[in-house]
């Protein structure tokens, strides 16, 4: 019988593989399709080459070229050859550097310790799920019939499109909103809450949506879909009208992969549709282990490299390690990016009195250098001890400025904190020490680096 065996080789399998090589076990890492999972494929990583793309052809078109887009299949096969090299070095190369046994296949339980996979039987003392997450599309009527794009086809078009149907609101429709905006393409987001990202900061709801409507894309909020057929191009009908484009894309959410037979090894499911587990990642059945998009909650690659770390050694060392989530961070990588770690104002009021502060990037000397001046740094502190509870930001490389962010909320710093450290000047991460300071007086009245 196996030590270990890792079910999924996305970000949470590998960072579990490396954690069990350096405790001395030689897991079995079992997966099926494009090894390095989602993001390295057809997430994070190829989306964010396509944003970077249209930003450098957004900047020539703002100081030069006013009708140049980028090249459409071009855009895409150059994305392309970055995942190949991505996909090669980070996952490819690191597996070859580790003690694994690896078997490709789809993984079943047949037993509370026991997979199949094919035709073999592989029994094991512990196990990990990591086997990520896929589009979720909602049943709309004839929307299968009339056919739709998920991420996976939107960033591999075998088509030129003239004009895109965004359905979803959150991060990943923003994303590929701004993108083929950038592209050239006519786009429409429709969206069914009243506001965009309608679990961030109101503030920036309305700041996003209105960088995106600037750009020339039509946002669409409060609205449902009733049905889907085809005319011309493809029509979406909705309660407020029909739309009418080229091409459907399903942003609507990802559900976790949880089709393996999970009854027969005793494990149970979140009222999200995820893997149940406890505060150490623990499943129902005291010996599997679940890290990732899996378990159904923030979907996010660092997150899910790190619940994969502390799996492997809560797994093998029986040790009673967790997850930080207070300080874990999450970014829209628009421009300007939407960035945000810790509680809303909303959610750190529910426990005890708080104040907050704004400061707008104008007042940000790195944002005027850059003519990048659109959005603002939002604080949320204790009105008692001044620790920081939440910074929520839209700016240019906010997402590069929220890692400090993060890093003061897993310290449980204060003002004072950043206030007391040199920030170097003019740096967009000095927009933190601002909103620090923003709560001793008006900053708008500060000289540099005061």
């Amino acid at each position: 019988m196996r030590e270990l065996v890792i079910i999924g080789y996305g970000a949470a399998g590998f960072a579990a593989l490396i954690k069990a090589n350096e405790l001395g076990v030689k897991p079995t890492l079992v997966g099926e399709g494009p090894i390095g999972g989602t993001c390295v494929n057809v997430g994070c990583v190829p989306s964010k080459r396509m944003l970077r793309i249209g930003e450098v052809y957004s900047l020539g078109r703002r100081y030069c070229l006013r009708g140049c887009y980028p090249p459409f299949f071009e855009s895409f096969q150059d994305k392309d050859r970055l995942v190949t090299e991505l996909r090669k070095v980070k996952y490819e190369d690191v597996l070859s550097a580790y003690d694994v046994e690896l078997v490709e296949g789809q993984a079943r339980f047949v037993s509370p310790n026991g997979i199949k996979v094919g035709g073999r039987i592989i029994e094991s003392k512990k196990f990990i799920v990591a086997t990520g997450s896929s589009p979720h599309v909602p049943e709309v009527p004839g929307l299968k019939e009339v056919g739709f794009w998920t991420n996976v086809e939107a960033l591999s078009p075998n088509k030129r499109i003239e004009s895109l149907a965004v359905v979803g609101g959150r991060a990943l429709a923003l994303e590929f909103a701004q993108m083929y905006r950038r592209l050239g393409v006519e786009v429409v987001v429709l969206q069914r809450s009243p506001v965009l990202l309608p679990d961030w900061e109101p503030e920036i709801s309305v700041e996003v949506r209105r960088v995106l409507e600037e750009e020339g894309v039509n946002v669409i909020t409060g609205v449902r879909l009733k049905e889907v057929r085809k005319g011309e191009g493809k029509v979406v009908v909705t309660d407020v009208g029909e739309v009418e484009v080229d091409e459907i894309l399903m942003a609507t959410g990802r559900a976790p992969n949880v089709n393996l037979n999970l009854e027969a090894a005793k494990v149970a499911l979140n009222e999200r549709g995820g893997i149940k587990v406890d505060g150490e990642l623990r499943t129902t059945n005291p010996n599997i282990f679940a890290a990732g998009d899996v378990i159904g909650g923030k979907m996010l690659e660092a997150l899910a490299g790190k619940q994969g770390t502390v799996a492997a050694e809560n797994a093998l060392l029986n040790a009673h390690r967790n997850v930080d989530m207070f300080s874990v961070p999450q970014v829209v990588f628009t421009q300007p990016n939407l960035a945000s770690v810790g509680l809303t104002e909303r959610e750190a009021s529910k426990a005890r009195e708080v104040e907050s502060r704004i400061v707008m990037m104008e007042d940000v000397a790195k944002a005027r250098i850059l003519g990048e001046t659109k959005g603002f740094i939002k604080m949320i502190v204790g009105k008692e001890d001044r620790k920081i509870l939440g910074v929520h930001m839209m700016g240019e490389n906010a997402a590069e400025v929220i890692n400090e962010a993060a890093l003061a909320l897993k310290m449980r710093a204060s003002i004072y904190d950043f206030i007391d450290t040199v920030h170097v000047f003019p740096t967009m991460g000095e927009s933190l020490r601002l909103a620090a300071l923003s709560f001793l007086g008006d900053v708008k009245k500060m000289s540099c680096c005061v």
